[in-house]
């Protein structure tokens, strides 16, 4: 770990709420920047961070005025209204708004503004395809043509502002460009990963009814091909069955996979996209939207069964994404950016397509797997591209540290500046070897905190700001007011652990669930009347830094995808031979987390190899591969209390082999059911 470089500015002056007063006395557990980044850096000290941290906390509405600003507004929002919201369900329905009575557009403000400010031959999008040597780029200019072609399809075929769209797309530069043509003529986008099931995709559909799907027809995976559109006819048909029929699927003829005979068709219903956009024109108007027009849905797994549409706006999801991007890099114009997130998850929303392209940067858009053809690729990609910020998950960190150092070093990796991290808790034997190894010992590591909900960062380093601790994700970004909270909603303050809730609003908050503001406000707002409720654990310690243990409710967190357990036990209860079923989280090496299923059969069924490989593939089918359990644990009975309820603390501690640990089991209505689970747990 690096020692405290000379020239270091000092820290004795900030506040201990802030940065801590004890921090002087822990250097062993510090990790500063150098002073050459520093030098540098947006915001190169604590107290120019504490600065803009309390101005954003007490003149909010001037803060982010100030820095929304810069972005084009057809019309100005009304200054009084900058921001209105009520987070108490006590005091009447819960509501967000950031800029109300503005107008403007984020696929304007993120493409044609960077064209108009003389920037047009410079690269928006490099693409890097699935097999090395494949490769592609787009400059603004090019960009801004795309967009407008299929945003003048869309609009022929009847599109129009408010009307949602389905894009099930791969990789492709087709995905960034599809959710920018929609975000310009005002219609909602609804991406769903290209990994979902057609059971998942069509329950989608259903609930957001699209004008149409975006998808194209196959797509590679390492060496595995997956025929996308084979998945949206299933879905197309499962949504039919369910009251909804889509009238277009426009699909893009990924020749280098698959050929356009050898794809299924529906004639009446499926188009080729490049039979089509191609000839539209390259100039389309802009739809100038309120700010508090919807943007985008996105589903997210909840603790019940069914997908929640988590909803963004346009004017404070633009204003916060392009901001919490700028400062979390530390983003210079100069800077090639890699994240290697998928656009299906909100990652590739705020930190692959919105927020970079706002800032006018560079973007690599990876089609690939990190790992194929070996576990050199990110390495190889970065030297090839001269990365110079990559972010990445957790995931991704500790497979590659398990392949080993030689992947790494046999690359260059010189033009690296910051690494970033995302989608969980990154463990400090992990965040190590990427400080380390991938980034020599002197690249900062951005390890944010945030989710489909924020819109965008809500905790991270600002990486010339001030030090780090390995696995910590330091203090809250601008405007974000954190507080821990115990069981009964009370405020703890200085070294603690309880619930991690947020006070007042930001502007990338989602402002509902689509079609299910009840739910909206039960899920966020009611457990702790007046915060919103992330769901998160955590703990601070003395110096005031944040350190995120994990989801209290029943969502796994695998790879960095949030998965509800309820989603789960009801595909596996899907399956004919299963009566109940039961899962919990487990720590897993790479992934984070895994999934651990206690399944109960029907009576008379017997165990096997090959029902359990048939459980598993009935979650692949109706959810998709990333929820599969990664064990399967047979369970005559599960433990639960008189009342019926499944005591999940107990399984947990079974899957997690800490078996001394169970506590008091008396209250269950069989208690004999856990010695039968113990006996079990190496089937």
């Amino acid at each position: 770990m690096s020692e405290r470089p000379s020239g270091a500015g000092s820290i004795s002056g900030i506040s201990a709420v802030v940065l801590g007063e004890s921090l002087a006395d822990e250097e062993h557990e510090l990790v500063f920047p150098s002073a050459e980044f520093s030098a540098t850096a947006l915001v190169s000290s604590p107290q120019q961070y504490k600065e803009m941290y309390e101005r954003s906390i007490k003149d909010p509405a001037g803060f982010w005025s100030e820095i929304a600003d810069a972005f084009y507004w057809k019309e100005k929002w009304n200054p009084s209204e900058v921001c209105s919201e009520n987070l108490d369900v006590s005091k009447g329905p819960v509501h967000i708004s950031w800029f109300k009575g503005g107008k403007t557009n984020i696929c304007y403000n993120a493409v044609d503004r960077n064209v108009e400010a003389g920037n047009g031959d410079k690269i928006a999008l490099y693409w890097e395809g699935n097999e090395p040597g494949q490769d592609g780029k787009l400059t603004y200019s090019e960009l801004v043509e795309k967009v407008c072609q299929l945003a003048n399809y869309l609009k022929s075929v009847g599109v129009g502002k408010g009307d949602a769209v389905i894009i099930y797309l791969p990789m492709l530069l087709e995905l960034p460009i599809a959710m920018l043509a929609c975000a310009r003529i005002g219609a909602v986008h609804s991406v769903v990963f290209a990994g979902f099931s057609a059971d998942s995709l069509a329950q989608r559909i259903v609930d957001c009814k699209p004008k149409l799907v975006l998808t194209c027809n196959a797509v590679k995976r390492g060496p595995k091909p997956i025929l996308l559109k084979d998945i949206v006819d299933a879905a197309l048909v499962e949504s039919e069955k369910n009251g909804f029929s889509v009238g277009i699927c426009l699909t893009y003829e990924n020749q280098s996979v698959m050929k356009r005979q050898d794809t299924k068709w529906q004639a009446g219903r499926d188009v080729w996209w490049q039979d089509v956009v191609t000839n539209f024109p390259t100039k389309c108007d802009v739809e100038w939207v309120d700010a508090e027009d919807p943007l985008f849905l996105l589903y997210t797994s909840g603790s019940t069964g069914k997908p929640k549409g988590v909803m963004h706006t346009s004017g404070g999801y633009m204003v916060y994404t392009a901001t919490t991007f700028k400062y979390a890099f530390d983003y210079k114009p100069t800077d090639i950016y890699w994240c290697t997130a998928d656009c299906g998850w909100i990652t590739g929303h705020s930190y692959v397509t919105y927020g970079p392209l706002l800032n006018g940067a560079a973007v690599l858009v990876f089609e690939g797997t990190p790992n194929y053809p070996n576990a050199g690729r990110c390495w190889d990609i970065v030297d090839k591209y001269k990365v110079s910020i990559f972010y990445t998950a957790p995931t991704l960190v500790r497979s590659l540290m398990r392949d080993g150092d030689e992947y790494v070093t046999r690359y260059s990796r010189k033009s690296l500046r910051v690494l970033g991290s995302v989608g969980e808790p990154i463990n400090p034997s992990a965040w190590r070897w990427f400080y380390n190894v991938v980034g020599d010992s002197k690249c900062p590591i951005s390890d944010t905190w945030w989710q489909t909900e924020t819109g965008g960062f809500m905790m991270t380093p600002l990486p010339g700001a001030w030090p780090q601790k390995p696995g910590s994700a330091t203090f809250p970004f601008f405007g974000v007011q954190p507080v821990i909270v115990d069981e009964k909603g009370q405020e703890i303050e200085g070294e603690c652990s309880g619930y991690l809730c947020i006070k007042k609003s930001w502007p990338g908050a989602f402002r509902t669930l689509y079609g299910d503001h009840d739910r909206y406000e039960t899920t966020y707002f009611k457990p702790f009347a007046g915060y919103y409720f992330t769901g998160d654990g955590c703990s601070r310690d003395k110096d005031g830094y944040h350190w995120l243990t994990g989801r209290v409710d029943d969502v796994i967190n695998v790879s960095g995808h949030r998965i509800g357990t309820a989603e789960v036990e009801s595909a596996l209860v899907s399956h004919p031979q299963c009566a109940e079923a039961a899962v919990v989280g487990v720590e897993h090496e790479v992934k984070g987390q895994g999934i651990y299923a206690f399944v109960t059969l029907v009576d008379g069924i017997p165990y096997s190899e090959e029902l359990r490989k048939s459980l598993i593939a009935k979650v692949r089918t109706q959810i998709g591969a990333f929820a599969a359990p990664d064990r399967i644990h047979w369970a005559p009975g599960l433990p639960k209390t008189r009342s019926g309820k499944i005591m999940r603390r107990i399984l947990r501690k079974i899957a997690a082999k800490q078996l001394d640990e169970l506590g008091d089991i008396s209250t269950l209505a069989d208690p004999g059911v856990v010695d039968q689970l113990i006996a079990l747990k190496d089937c």
